[in-house]
Order: C-alpha cells, then structure tokens, then sequence
C-alpha cells in the first residue's frame, strides 16, 4: 500500500488544495491530508477549524483523510508510514521554493519521494492569502472555496469587525 502526505496549513482549504488532494488520491491507495499546526505565518483559522473545514472538504473521499501535526513533515510520514509527499505547482516561483523544499526533505529522510503534480489552470491564480485578503473585504470568494469554507470564513471575519487586521501579505506558496 502506497500512502502519500499532501501537508499545508490549509488556511483556508480552496478549491485548488481539493484539486490536488482529489487527482493525487487516484494515484495512492491512502491520501493524507496533513494541516500543519505550527507554520511561521499569521493564520485565520485555528488548527482545529482547519482540520473541520479540511475534513468536510473530503467527507465523501473514502481515500482521503484529514489529520493534523505539528513535527517536520518527513518526520510525520515516517511516523504514519507514508511514502510520498505530494506538492501542488501552481506557477514558476512555486517550483524553485519546492525544488529546493524537496531536496531539503530527501536529505532529511531519503525514503519519502517528492510527487509535484501541477495545479489545473482554473486554479493558478488561487492561495489562501488571496482567498483570505479578498474574504477580509467582502469579496466575492465563491468560486474560490466550497460553500462551507465561504460561510467560515464570512464569520470570522464578521466576528473579526473593523478592528480586523488583515492577514500580511505573504508568499504565495501555501
């Protein structure tokens, strides 16, 4: 059995993450989907409300599962027995950052392969930052993310009100 790990914070999940996770599960018996707990980022949602929004993404996904962790990401396959990390290409910058990202992992552990398959085109433009950034404005996100994470995503920042700091500009890479 082949189980592979597709890590990211997930904050939120959109609709090109679901891509990915999707066309990855037709290539390994398990998919993971593993919501990083501790990134170096400004974050909307809480570990635990990723996870939620995460899991209900994939309810109907029997290959697919959604866990959380907190350790470095090789260190989370070997501990799970996954031999795959999937990363999802989105434009030319991504490849450089998950270049050298899967060069660091294969050091780190050389029994975990690195998979990059490339975003679906509709998705290019798609990162939770810019999900997030126009969210925090009122704007329309719903061809972005699924029903559910629009509505959690409306909350928080209704719950938010003006004194709401919008998330810092940051790499588009998650």
């Amino acid at each position: 059995m082949i189980r592979a790990v597709f890590p990211g914070t997930f904050d939120p999940i959109h609709y090109g993450h679901i891509d990915i996770a999707l066309r990855a599960a037709k290539l390994f018996d398990e998919m993971v989907v593993a919501v990083f707990d501790k990134p170096q980022k400004n974050l909307v949602f809480s570990p635990e409300q990723r996870i939620e929004l995460a899991t209900y993404s994939f309810r109907n996904e029997p290959k697919i599962k959604v866990v959380g962790y907190r350790v470095l990401t090789v260190e989370f396959c070997n501990m799970i027995g996954a031999q795959v990390i999937v990363r999802g290409l989105r434009v030319f910058s991504d490849f450089e950052f998950e270049f050298r990202m899967a060069l660091a992992n294969h050091r780190l552990s050389p029994n975990i392969e690195i998979v990059a398959l490339i975003t679906d085109e509709a998705h290019t433009f798609l990162s939770s930052t810019t999900v997030r950034e126009i969210a925090s404005m009122g704007g329309d996100i719903s061809s972005m993310v699924p029903p559910h994470v629009e509505a959690a995503l409306k909350y928080k920042f209704k719950e938010l009100g003006k004194a709401q700091q919008v998330v810092p500009i940051t790499s588009l890479r998650d």
